[in-house]
């Protein structure tokens, strides 16, 4: 599990292709503390350590991950946002994130407002998957807060700290990021739709 609170900043050095499968090497200043088979967060999708050289690991994205985030987009010199799983006694600064990615969307707005920046996504809408006014949402792994929130659109916005310690910082409007909504709003969703029927 995870709290969506970036650790650092990863950049993508080379990646593979092997079948329907993409190995990412991603050299960051953590990634000699890492050991394989440990889950470590890559842009909010959770995927497993296969690989460790010095200051560059090795992970591996199936095809049914590749579908569902924007991993598949990743190129040579991306920066990737890397958090490992969040410690039994550790604090919980962000909310509860699976690393399991629902979907993406697309940035449709970033404008800079006086210090700080407000992004606006798009996305299809699925039943269980909403965001509400002040609820949380994940974005490429960041819990962020949303602002505006409407059937298949939401912002959120973005302190300067966060802008240089992510790589929210390469996002554009265009750009597709990974979306995980909030686990609870997903069960009281699907409850909602099952009362329903």
């Amino acid at each position: 599990m995870f709290t969506g609170i970036i650790e650092t900043v990863g950049t993508v050095t080379k990646i593979e292709k092997e079948l329907g499968n993409l190995h990412f090497f991603v050299q960051s200043h953590i990634s000699n503390e890492l050991k394989i088979d440990q889950s470590v967060s890559h842009n909010g999708v959770c995927l497993t350590i296969v690989g460790i050289e010095e200051d560059v690991h090795k992970v591996t994205a199936i095809q049914e991950t590749l579908l569902k985030s924007n991993l598949s987009a990743l190129k040579i010199g991306d920066l990737v946002n890397l958090e490992r799983c969040t410690p039994a006694n550790g604090r919980f600064d962000g909310h509860i994130v699976q690393g399991h990615v629902d979907q993406t969307a697309r940035c449709i707005a970033k404008e800079e407002q006086n210090g700080s920046w407000l992004f606006t996504f798009t996305y299809e809408p699925q039943e269980q998957n909403i965001t509400v006014e002040k609820g949380s949402i994940t974005v490429n792994g960041i819990s962020l807060t949303v602002v505006n929130s409407l059937i298949n659109q939401f912002s959120v916005a973005i302190i300067p700290y966060t802008i240089e310690h992510t790589n929210l910082q390469q996002v554009n409007v265009g750009d597709t990021v990974n979306l995980e909504f909030d686990i609870i709003g997903k069960y009281v969703s699907k409850m909602m739709a099952m009362r329903r029927s």
